[in-house]
């Protein structure tokens, strides 16, 4: 879901966790997040095998109706699952974003800038409250209701929704177009983050039993056999968010 400065417990959440991210889909370097930040949350990192491997192992089944799917089946936006004080959104923008400043403390997020943005590769300025960033579940929750994610109990979906393995600040535009995609019906317009993109669905979806289409499995491959040493992101929230939290 860089920060330069800050509270006690930003600083924390940077050290907890961390994630690989390889730039291009040839394989070639690495990065400390699922974006271009490096700040506060508790972001996924490195290990698990091979994306491609794991993308191979993934189960395939036809999309289910979306019937029944309303956000709130995911519980609140942006609740604060891992109980550091702060929402979920938040902890995204200070993982993401470079230049962070603060309103009221050192949780809501006023400004930062989201450098080489990821989908579009272009610079983003985040301002509070006339924002073009948002913050992109990976795997939308509408496909994970079409994938699996009807069947669970409010507690895992509520998870799924606020898991920083499955968030990433990006750019409002761009983001906008992919509506609830999967890897088989858009991809980023920024190629060379298309691997590291791919291997955070294949993540997500391996993390909590989702299964995928035939069409998005294939996709997935193809994508990653052009990065075959692609790594698998892992890390992120415990897959049950606390009792406290309730869902629709």
């Amino acid at each position: 879901m860089r920060l330069r400065g800050g509270a006690a417990t930003a600083a924390m959440l940077m050290s907890a966790v961390t994630v690989a991210a390889v730039a291009g889909c040839a394989g070639q370097g690495t990065g400390d997040g699922l974006g271009s930040g490096s700040g506060s949350g508790s972001g996924p990192k490195a290990g698990g095998g091979a994306a491609l491997a794991a993308a191979g192992e993934l189960t395939v089944k036809g999309r289910a109706p979306q019937t029944g799917y309303e956000r709130d089946r995911f519980g609140t936006a942006w609740a604060d699952t891992d109980s550091n004080g702060c929402d979920t959104r938040d902890d995204i923008l200070k993982r993401d974003l470079k230049e962070v400043r603060f309103t009221g403390g050192d949780c809501k997020v006023s400004y930062g800038v989201l450098e080489s943005d990821p989908y579009s590769g272009k610079d983003v300025t985040y301002r509070r409250g006339a924002s073009k960033v948002d913050i992109d579940h990976v795997v939308a929750l509408s496909d994970a209701w079409q994938t699996g994610a009807k069947y669970w109990d409010a507690s895992k979906r509520t998870a799924l929704a606020n898991d920083p393995l499955n968030l990433l600040a990006v750019d409002a535009s761009t983001n906008r177009s992919k509506g609830d995609g999967d890897t088989a019906t858009w991809l980023p317009p920024n190629k060379a983050y298309r691997c590291t993109y791919v291997a955070a669905q294949v993540a997500v979806k391996k993390k909590y039993g989702l299964w995928v289409t035939a069409a998005e499995k294939s996709a997935m491959r193809r994508v990653l056999t052009s990065c075959p040493d692609q790594k698998l992101p892992t890390g992120g929230n415990p897959t049950k968010a606390p009792e406290r939290f309730h869902a629709g």
